[in-house]
Formats: structure tokens, C-alpha cells, sequence
């Protein structure tokens, strides 16, 4: 849990975003119309946690719809990279954040927004300077390129209180591999959506690789 110091006055995070489920679906929506039925058939899997990725102009309008009508999803926000999306993003129902990387700037403005976030590192003195700062919660991204799970195990000797939710080039074959290392809660991936089940509005096909995915 990414809660401030206790000097901060900023508002106490409620929930581990890397407790929900073992995978975080992190979908692109182009037409906000698909994201109620997509993100009932990932609920209907057994993923309750989904990214939706700060990309389309149909991002906002697609969390909103998600979370004011599907129950049990989770709906959070990706690809946040500025404290304007951060504010827009929970105005639009987000219950938590993901960035990329992290700047003083970002993560002042996540932390105060009082929902759990996830900023972005991939080196080890990236994390250690959002351990300075209390986060102990963060995205390792990109995941493969960055080094994969070898440089994660690498970090759990010198920073074991650092836990990550990897994400970039991980599938269904490799994320067994990420789920087992002792500093992963969660890893996130887009697998379960393939663009032309998507494109087909075949959702009880996403359902069924939701539900592989969740097996996890």
C-alpha cells in the first residue's frame, strides 16, 4: 500500500492494487461504447483490476461507463503522465493510477488524489528514491526490456521491501514465471484482449482468456 508519511496530511489509501487479482488486464479502448461489455466479460473472468490506458480521447468517457455500471470491476487509470490526468482521471470514477515512470511533480499529485497508485521504475535507484519517499508499491516497466525476471530477483536481495507489478511484453507463458518471484503481486498484460476479438466484439472469447489469465 502506497500510503504518504504520516507528515503529509495527504489522505490515507484505502486498498493494494497488487491484492486484487494476479492479473491486471491493461486495455486501450478506441470506442468507449465496448467498455462496459469488455470489461464485464474481464469481471466475469475473475479480473476485477483494469488499466485502462490515458491513450484514446476515448479513455475518460470508458472509465466513466465502467465504473458507474459494472459491478465489481475495478477501474483504474494508465499511462497517467500528468497531474491534469490525474485529477480528470478520478473525476471520471478511476480507483487507482498507473504511470509509466514518476517525477516529484506526478507522484505529489497521485499521492494527494487518496487512491492507491503505482508509479513506474526500472532501475533499482528509481526505486530506491520512491522508497525514500514512502512508496513501496510501484510498476517495473518495460518489463522484458528492462531485464525481465532476473533483474527482478536481482532486486529482492538489497530492496526486498519494494513489490511491483510488472508489465511490457509479458504473456501467458511468461507471467507464471513473474508470479512467482517473491517481490511481484501482480503482473499486467494485455493478452486476454486480442485485437481481433476486440475488433469482432467477441467477449465471450476475452472472457475465456480472462478466466485462464485469473487461473494464474
Amino acid at each position: 500500500m502506497n500510503a504518504p508519511p504520516p507528515s503529509s496530511g495527504a489522505p490515507a489509501v484505502p486498498f493494494s492494487v497488487l491484492g486484487l487479482a494476479p492479473v491486471v488486464p491493461v486495455v486501450v479502448v478506441e470506442d468507449a461504447a465496448d467498455a462496459v461489455p469488455l470489461a464485464r466479460a474481464l469481471v466475469a473472468g475473475g479480473l476485477p483490476a483494469i488499466e485502462v490506458t490515458l491513450r484514446t480521447p476515448a479513455a475518460p468517457d470508458a472509465i466513466r461507463a465502467v465504473a458507474a455500471e459494472v459491478p465489481g470491476a475495478v477501474v483504474g487509470a494508465g499511462t497517467v503522465l500528468t497531474p491534469g490526468q490525474v485529477t480528470d482521471a478520478v473525476a471520471a470514477g478511476a480507483r487507482f493510477l498507473v504511470s509509466p515512470g514518476c517525477t516529484d511533480t506526478l507522484l505529489a499529485a497521485m499521492r494527494a488524489a487518496g487512491v492507491p497508485f503505482l508509479p513506474g521504475v526500472s532501475t533499482a535507484s528509481e526505486v530506491m528514491a520512491l522508497l525514500e519517499r514512502g512508496v513501496r508499491e510501484m510498476k517495473f516497466f518495460p518489463a522484458r526490456a528492462a531485464g525481465g525476471t532476473a533483474y527482478l530477483k536481482s532486486l529482492a536481495g538489497p530492496l526486498p521491501q519494494a513489490r511491483f507489478c510488472p508489465t511490457g511484453g509479458i504473456g501467458p507463458d511468461t507471467a507464471p514465471e513473474y508470479l512467482a518471484l517473491p517481490n511481484v503481486g501482480c503482473v499486467g498484460g494485455s493478452w486476454m484482449l486480442p485485437e481481433d476479438a476486440v475488433a469482432a466484439r467477441d467477449w465471450d472469447h476475452v472472457e475465456r482468456l480472462a478466466r485462464e489469465a485469473a487461473a494464474l
